[in-house]
């Protein structure tokens, strides 16, 4: 059985890569049409329109470009300025552009020649997810930056701030960094991950040695799999906070995690080891790996392409054992004559 689907791969050497998983085959779309270059660098990527023709590629020079999924080429883009530091969020909402800088500001970009409105997050942002349900809505975390929600139709203010966990034994502050969120599809509720602790939860739980640097909703609301900077990826239960069972196979930090449609129960992910893998989440084998040559550093799937599993082909039927005897009894038996220069040796009595 072998995992299908369409994957978009954003690598740090500035490069978009669609990989087709079930052909194995990648190809490299530069960004902005000139070389491979560290500096464009691809940090984030988004859909832009619901039904995936394009895709918002947020790059390291604070250049959103737009790619087209049905031409295979890239169709135009802007520069985002303001603020410091890399992308580290790209949506659409109404057509217009949404991006989060390092540095904590949150614009969103009118197409229509409107006032461009900005947010004031916080400093050293981590991660920007928008609310799948609700466009409008958005998340935002960081290093010791409280999670905050806001609705970009009353921007003034969060509709939600985080509080960190009580001062520890020697009544000192706490360090807490959010790395990564989402937001679960029914209700009001947010999963994040922390690369030190969870900052007053209704559920905690803990995975692996490592700081987690992202995550992804599993293909239910009852799990959810984050990854880790030293490779772990691990499978969490929501309703019990404990681990489900941990995927194998990773030698660099993860990136990005995403599952495709629950059936099947996939899990794809993309790290510094430069490989993009395919786990089952049933029994937690690894389904497909495919190499990229680079350091990778965001994903995006494809509801478009099936992700069902592939049936490979029935091997060769192996004829059965004396299966062939009839065939070598018809052929006709050829003398052979003694060889020359031998003797027989008479038997003395």
């Amino acid at each position: 059985m072998a995992a299908g689907g369409l994957v978009w791969v954003g690598a740090e050497n500035g490069a978009l890569k669609e990989v087709n998983l079930r052909r194995k085959q990648a190809t490299n779309h530069v960004c902005g049409g000139g070389g491979l270059n560290r500096s464009g660098g691809v940090c984030a990527l988004g859909w832009a329109d619901p039904a995936e023709r394009e895709i918002l590629v947020a790059c390291r020079d604070r250049f959103v470009h737009r790619f087209s999924t049905e031409s295979g080429k890239f169709c135009g883009g802007r520069r985002c300025p303001g603020g410091e530091g890399p992308f580290c969020g790209v949506a659409a909402l109404r057509g217009s552009i949404v991006t989060c800088v390092e540095s904590g500001v949150v614009t969103v970009w009118r197409e229509d020649g409107t006032e461009d409105v900005t947010i004031q997050a916080g400093p050293r942002l981590s991660r920007m997810r928008q609310h799948p349900q609700r466009p409008q809505r958005l998340g935002t975390g960081g290093r010791d930056n409280a999670l905050k929600l806001w609705d970009l139709q009353r921007p003034q203010e969060p509709l939600f701030s985080a509080k960190n966990v009580r001062n520890d034994w020697l009544d000192l502050r706490v360090p807490v960094w959010d790395r990564d969120l989402a937001f679960l599809p029914h209700g009001d509720k947010v999963v994040t991950c922390t690369a030190h602790r969870q900052r007053r939860p209704v559920l905690e739980a803990t995975f692996g040695e490592g700081a987690l640097s992202t995550l992804a909703l599993g293909p239910t609301d009852t799990s959810v799999i984050v990854g880790s900077a030293r490779g772990e990826i691990g499978v969490i239960d929501l309703r019990k906070g404990r681990l489900l069972r941990s995927l194998k196979g990773v030698a660099g930090g993860v990136r990005g995690l995403l599952c495709p449609p629950p059936d099947p129960p996939l899990v794809v992910s993309c790290g510094l080891d430069r490989f993009l893998r395919v786990h089952d989440l049933r029994g937690g084998a690894l389904r497909s790996k495919v190499y990229l040559k680079s350091p990778l550093t965001c994903l995006l799937l494809s509801s478009r392409h099936p992700w069902q599993d592939e049936e490979e082909p029935p091997p060769p039927e192996e004829p059965e054992e004396g299966g062939g005897d009839a065939l070598w009894d018809a052929l006709e038996t050829v003398p052979t004559s003694p060889k020359r220069g031998t003797k027989r040796k008479a038997l003395g009595p």
